[in-house]
């Protein structure tokens, strides 16, 4: 029963105190919800519908993350500063 009991803790943690990541994935899937419904009463075709609604949703984790975070892509901690190097470069 661990799968089911990590969901259970996941589903619990989410509810009490969701971080950060997870209240920016919960605006994007309402965001999508709502961009389908509104897609579908105006009758545009399914996957034009389904696009869109993830497109919005893809828009609204950013801002999410943004308003959250203050920067677009979370911090990487305690990742070291070191230069690239591109291995195809010759």
């Amino acid at each position: 029963m661990g799968f089911f009991s990590d969901i259970k803790e996941d589903v619990v943690g989410f509810v009490r105190d969701p971080t950060d990541e997870q209240k920016a994935l919960f605006v994007a899937v309402v965001a999508m919800m709502i961009a389908d419904r509104a897609l579908w009463w105006i009758d545009f075709p399914f996957v034009v519908r389904t696009t869109a609604a993830v497109g919005v949703g893809f828009l609204g984790l950013f801002v999410a993350s943004y308003l959250l975070t203050g920067q677009f892509v979370p911090p990487d901690g305690d990742a070291d500063e070191e230069e690239y190097v591109d291995e195809m470069d010759p």
